[in-house]
């Protein structure tokens, strides 16, 4: 049985977070974001902020632990599957900072395919940060342009989820798969 893979995507702060663990909640399976645990391993070696301070390496171990979670998604028996952030968001980020990589991070999105995005619109009312998430909010603005372009430069056509409550952006995501 081959599931469905459904990115939920957007920039700092949009409450990607919040819908997940709503999905999990309603018995929906569910892969997390993976880049804070990057962070902490990194800062665990030393590395306060590896983004920061080593953006090439970072992005590394975010694209392969995002193709890590895009392989276990397979192997899961279910009509479908959400992940938290697709493997076109690394390239979204290292495009926002102007980071040059190597022609790899495209041919494994281009080889790697999810069959429905969801992308979350910046929302100011809900934006918070915290000691992993130091954008700022007109940082997060700029961010998710460059999510909505890359995730069309690699052929997909994102679903924008509204802004509602939890519950009901949840549904709404629901409703279109």
């Amino acid at each position: 049985m081959k599931n469905k893979k459904i990115v939920i995507t957007g920039g700092p702060g949009t409450g990607k977070s919040s819908i997940i663990h709503k999905l999990e909640e309603n018995g929906e399976k569910c892969l997390h974001e993976i880049s804070r645990q990057v962070t902490l391993e990194a800062q665990k070696q030393g590395i306060d902020q590896l983004f920061l301070e080593k953006p090439l390496l970072f992005s590394e171990k975010l694209l392969e632990g995002r193709l890590d979670q895009y392989l276990e998604a397979e192997r899961y028996q279910s009509h479908h599957i959400f992940l938290d952030r697709g493997l076109p968001d690394v390239v979204a980020y290292m495009d926002y900072f102007d980071t040059n990589y190597p022609e790899v991070f495209n041919t494994t999105c281009e080889r790697h395919r999810y069959e429905q995005i969801f992308i979350l619109p910046p929302w100011k009312e809900i934006y918070t940060s915290d000691n992993e998430r130091y954008e700022s909010y007109t940082e997060s603005l700029k961010i998710s342009s460059y999510l909505y372009s890359t995730y069309r430069r690699y052929g997909y056509d994102p679903i924008e989820v509204p802004k509602l409550s939890v519950e009901d952006r949840t549904s709404f995501i629901l409703d279109k798969i």
